[in-house]
């Protein structure tokens, strides 16, 4: 079967939390999280080191929403539930539909960071994944030196297959090599 005619829900909920496919309009709200946390994203993400505009953002969503659709890549945004407002971006990338397997990538406003929304939301993730989609195999991957983000799947019961060493270069580096821990879950 060809993955863009899988269905499958557009979105769930957690305990605190709405996970839902990014939607037009939805720029705004993520251009002011990337803001107030561009700081403690540079080390690790690439997209915090390029100057966005908001409307740069906005085209950026809307991409994101076509990948959904087509199913190339499952981005998805993280809701509070009580008061809707954004607080993260996650989702299923680097999908082979085949296996069917999944990386699952995130980041949190840093003004929501310390509650466990993250975990939350990850764990979240992982059952949509397994339930919906039928995954076999998630992956996690991140920088060794980002303990924030390995304290995810660590806690959630991913095991660390192994560190890719000199894996990439670190973000805003030419030089500086980075490695990479993978965390997975088999089902």
């Amino acid at each position: 079967m060809k993955p863009i005619l899988l269905d499958f829900p557009t979105e769930f909920t957690t305990d605190r939390l709405l996970i839902r496919l990014p939607k037009p309009g939805d720029g705004k709200a993520m251009f002011e999280a990337i803001n107030a946390s561009i700081e403690d994203l540079k080390p690790w993400l690439p997209f915090a080191h390029i100057d966005q505009t908001e409307e740069d953002v906005e085209v950026n969503i809307r991409e994101a929403h076509l990948k959904f659709l087509k199913r190339e890549d499952l981005r998805l945004l993280v809701f509070l539930k009580e008061t809707g407002e954004l607080i993260a971006s996650s989702g299923l990338h680097r999908i082979d539909w085949d296996i069917p397997k999944f990386e699952i990538g995130y980041w949190i406003d840093s003004r929501h960071g310390g509650k466990g929304y993250m975990t939350e939301a990850v764990q979240g993730i992982t059952d949509f994944a397994v339930n919906e989609l039928k995954a076999r195999r998630i992956e996690i991957r991140c920088d060794t030196k980002n303990v924030r983000s390995a304290a995810i799947p660590e806690r959630l019961g991913f095991t660390l297959e192994g560190i890719h060493r000199n894996d990439s270069l670190a973000v805003g580096s030419v030089t500086v090599l980075r490695d990479t821990s993978v965390y997975a879950k088999v089902f």
